[in-house]
Parts: structure tokens; C-alpha cells; sequence
């Protein structure tokens, strides 16, 4: 029952967050299209059939049933005669090129001001940021990386020139570089050397990373009956410490000791409720398909530990950390063959509610930080000089503005139109990716495990080269 009730108050929360994100938007379009003294027809949040309805002064509200959109209906920002036939009544007054642009730029400049609105109410209640620091758990002894004399222990600092503190920041920024080879700032003991290291995407996400692993608390989950595992007594929830000799600080460190070691006892030491308890186990390979040995564990999810930065980080440092983001997203997608980042990567409304929902069940203050990237991206996009965006409206009144006379009705509309397909027809693309090549990315995503504890975390002095 109180999974019910948080899936309840996780779908609620979701929807008043991203429903407000486009209602603010709208919103800045109604106020200023009233003050210049346009015609305001109708003002809707969400699409699709009503849930609820009222007129005033003239004007239709109405709230409806998919909230992943919203419009005002401003007759003199672009009559709609070619889809809607010949509009009855009196007909409308012109309006000067200035006031459409004022109107089309409200939109993005609310979502701007909330943005900021929420960046600053973060500072005063805090931010929680994941525990998992940038240092190294393994490299592999046979890899280029060890060659060049990287280490267990060893702390990434810088990748591609971005400052990373922390895993998260490591993968994004090597993701989103557009090329494959990287200069990599790793410090040891207080010395920082710079690498250049390759990266490749090898991976089960096709995502360029670097050949190095995190450490972690490797922590067992399910154990398969009648493996080495079983017999040696291994029970879940043990957090492995060592084997053969060699302390353990990753999952494919693990896998690859153990892969090393088939028929050969090895002792095994783990820590349980609190002590160490040290085990015989005989690695061997389980099934005739497997090339290596294997124990028969399966590690557990562990919680990604959060600990609150309190006071949070500057309203500022947090726009500018959305803006660097954003712009080297755009920079990766435009130089896709060198990151491997392409349009099936980014997210439609089904993944930007997941990835939304999944910081609401984390921590509302989660939230509110990806809503401060959301409202950002979206005053962004939206002004982007495209028919059928504000970007467009802006691009076509500057251009009556320029030339004394409005483009062509006809020519107005039919563009509107033809980019409104291609809109759309790129929303059910990356939907459709959502929905089904990453939908058990983000079911994983929804369901990790978080633990976010109330020690304040120090804002650290951002990483320089030496």
C-alpha cells in the first residue's frame, strides 16, 4: 500500500512540475499578448480533449488531458485560414511587427525567469549531490591505461578541459566530446599529469567511454544454487573485499580475477553485518557457452548515496552548468561521427518524464534542479528560428519589420504546417525510442535505489591543470 501511495505522489508530482513548466510558458505569452492589446482567443495547457473549461472576457480556458503542451490562440500572431477555413466575424485589426515579437519572446523569457526562481529557492533548502567521487577502482593490467602508469586510487580531475568531481561527470563529459582520443587530468597524491586517452563505445548503450572503471562497493545479490558461490557459503547482501589476494573495488575487476582463476581455491573475504569473514571458493566455468570461470553471484543494485550541499550552489553557477551542458549537447550532436551522439539519443516527453519522475522519487530537490535544465532547454529550443516556434514568429516579424510588409499569408501558413509535421514527426521518433529501445534503462532509472543524507557537503574549488 505505501508503494501505491508513492507512485501516486510521484505521478501527481511529475505532472504539476512539467505541467507548470509549459503553463508558465503559456502564460508569458497570454500576459504580454493582453498588455499589447491582441486579440486573445483561447488559452489551453496540455492538448488532446478537455478535462475542465470556462470563458471569460471572450476567451476559452480549459485544462486538457495530455500534458506534454499547451497553446494560446492569438489570431493576429498568424490567422489559420488554410487549415481552418475563412474566419467569421469582424475582422481583426494588423498588428505592428514589435508587438509580435514581444509576444513570441515572453514564452522562453518565463520559463527563463522561473528557471532562475527555482535555481535560487535550491540554494536556500540545498542540493543533494551523489557521493561517488572520481577516483579510479581498476585498470585492467593489461591495457593501454596501465601502461601509461594510471592506477587504482588515482582521481580524474578534468576530461576534454571539463572539471569533473564525480562518475556522472566523467561519463557526460567524455560522451559529449567530439572526438575519441581525450586529454584526461588524473591526479595522484597531490600531482596532476595530463593523458590522452581513447574511448570507445563498446558498450550495451553505444556510448563512447573511457577504459577505465569506477570504484565501488561490490555487493552480492542473488546467488545461483549449487555454484562455487553456494558451497563456499557466500549469502546475499555480503560486500566483497578481497579475493585471491587483491582488494576489490569494482564489479569487472572482480569478474576479471575470478575469470583467472578457474579450479584453483581461492580465499574470498567479505564483510557481513559488520565483520569480516574470510572463505574458501573454486571458481569454475558454469555453463559450456562461458570461456571464463565464474562464482554464480549476481550483484545487488546499491543506493547511490547523496549527501546535501547546503547552502546549494549559486543561482548562477547553476544556470551557467545548465547553459555549458546544453551547448555541448548541441556541439556532440552536430559533430555526431566523432561523439557517436545522434538524434535517436536525445528524449521526447515520455523520457523527460521518466528521467523526471525518477528525481522526484529521489528528492524533490532533484526535481526542482532538473526543472531548472528543462525550463532552460525549453526557452532554448523555442527559439529556435523555425516555423511553428517562437523562434519562427520572431524570424517572420523581424523580416515584415525589415521589409515594410508581412510575408505572404499563404507562404506563412504552409510553413507552419510543414514544419508542424516534421515537429511532430520527430516527437514520435524520439518517443518511440524512449518508449522501447530505452525502456528498460529507464524502468532501472525509476527504480534505483537512492539514500540522501542530511550531511552538508562543501562546495569544492573547481579542478585546474598544473
Amino acid at each position: 500500500m505505501a508503494q501505491v501511495f508513492e507512485w501516486i505522489y510521484v505521478v501527481f508530482a511529475v505532472l504539476l512540475l512539467f505541467g507548470a513548466a509549459i503553463a508558465i510558458h503559456e502564460w508569458g505569452h497570454y500576459w504580454v499578448a493582453l498588455k499589447r492589446g491582441l486579440k486573445v482567443e483561447a488559452f489551453a495547457i496540455g492538448f488532446g480533449p478537455k478535462i475542465w473549461g470556462w470563458t471569460k472576457d471572450g476567451i476559452e480556458y480549459s485544462i486538457r488531458w495530455i500534458p506534454a503542451g499547451g497553446y494560446v490562440k492569438l489570431p493576429q500572431m498568424l490567422t489559420s485560414e488554410a487549415l481552418e477555413g475563412e474566419q467569421k466575424g469582424e475582422p481583426l485589426p494588423p498588428v505592428t511587427p514589435w508587438s509580435k515579437i514581444l509576444v513570441a519572446v515572453a514564452g522562453p523569457f518565463m520559463n527563463f525567469v522561473f528557471a532562475c526562481a527555482i535555481a535560487t529557492f535550491i540554494y536556500f533548502v540545498g542540493l543533494p549531490v551523489p557521493v561517488n567521487p572520481s577516483v579510479i577502482g581498476h585498470v585492467a593490467p593489461d591495457s593501454e591505461e596501465h601502461k601509461l602508469g594510471i592506477r587504482n586510487g588515482d582521481r580524474i580531475v578534468s576530461v576534454y578541459g571539463q572539471a569533473v568531481k564525480s562518475w556522472a561527470e566523467v561519463f557526460e563529459a567524455t560522451i559529449l566530446a567530439p572526438t575519441n582520443v581525450l586529454p584526461v587530468i588524473i591526479e595522484r597524491a597531490g600531482e596532476r599529469k595530463t593523458y590522452h586517452l581513447a574511448a570507445s563505445a563498446d558498450n550495451a548503450l553505444k556510448l563512447k567511454m573511457l577504459n577505465l572503471d569506477s570504484e565501488e562497493k561490490v555487493v552480492v545479490g542473488d546467488i545461483s544454487p549449487e555454484s562455487p558461490a553456494a558451497e563456499a557459503k557466500v549469502q546475499p547482501h555480503d560486500v566483497i573485499l578481497g579475493f585471491a589476494g587483491v582488494p576489490v573495488v569494482g564489479k569487472a575487476q572482480l569478474i576479471d580475477l575470478v575469470g583467472k582463476r578457474g579450479g584453483q581455491a581461492t580465499e574470498l573475504i567479505v564483510e557481513r553485518a559488520g565483520k569480516r569473514e574470510v572463505l574458501k571458493i573454486t571458481p569454475r566455468v558454469l555453463d559450456a557457452g562461458a570461456k571464463k570461470a565464474r562464482i554464480g553471484i549476481m550483484f545487488a543494485n546499491t543506493p547511490t548515496r547523496y549527501e546535501v550541499q547546503k547552502p546549494g550552489p549559486l543561482p548562477w553557477v547553476q544556470l551557467q552548468e545548465v547553459w555549458d551542458r546544453t551547448w555541448r549537447t548541441l556541439n556532440a550532436l552536430f559533430h555526431s561521427k566523432e561523439t557517436g551522439v545522434g538524434i535517436e539519443d536525445l528524449s521526447g516527453p515520455p523520457g523527460i518524464l521518466a528521467m523526471l519522475a525518477a528525481n522526484v522519487k529521489t528528492d524533490y530537490r532533484l526535481a526542482l534542479s532538473f526543472m531548472v535544465l528543462l525550463n532552460i532547454n525549453l526557452a532554448i529550443l523555442n527559439l529556435f528560428p523555425i516555423p511553428v516556434l517562437d523562434g519562427g514568429h520572431i524570424m517572420m516579424s523581424l523580416y515584415e519589420k525589415l521589409r515594410g510588409k508581412p510575408l505572404s499569408v499563404k507562404i506563412q501558413e504552409y510553413a507552419t504546417t510543414a514544419f508542424a509535421v516534421v515537429l511532430l514527426t520527430f516527437m514520435a521518433y524520439v518517443s518511440f525510442n524512449d518508449l522501447w529501445k530505452r525502456s528498460s534503462l529507464f524502468k532501472s532509472m525509476v527504480q534505483q535505489k537512492s539514500q540522501v543524507e542530511s550531511a552538508p557537503v562543501p562546495t569544492p574549488a573547481p579542478a585546474s591543470a598544473k
